[in-house]
């Protein structure tokens, strides 16, 4: 599936107010679910000594739970996730390409 698919998909089964002019609410669901994969992550650091096998189908789990808050941030703004992530890609290319990948800051 690619993301404009998925997109499709993840709008067809979304429910919450006044979507169509809502971005509040997917943008903080995508808050808490990234907490989530955060929080998953760091029990199996205390509690596992980082093994994440144990946890891994869980961090599958809410790494979708992210992709879909992502999809909807993107329709509530109207733009392809295709779109984000070519543009994603490309500035990430040319960060490379001027060997500024490390470091801080939006425009490096």
């Amino acid at each position: 599936m690619n993301f404009d698919d998925y997109q499709a998909a993840a709008r067809s089964v979304a429910v919450y107010p006044n979507i169509g002019n809502n971005l509040v609410y997917p943008v903080l669901g995508l808050n808490g679910e990234a907490g989530e994969v955060a929080e998953k992550l760091k029990k199996a650091i205390r509690d596992r000594n980082g093994d994440i096998e144990p946890v891994r189908d869980d961090l599958i789990k809410e790494l979708g739970d992210v992709l879909w808050y992502v999809a909807s941030c993107c329709s509530e703004l109207g733009v392809p996730m295709g779109e984000v992530a070519n543009r994603n890609i490309e500035k990430l290319v040319d960060r490379a390409n001027r060997n500024r990948i490390s470091g801080s800051g939006d425009n490096r």
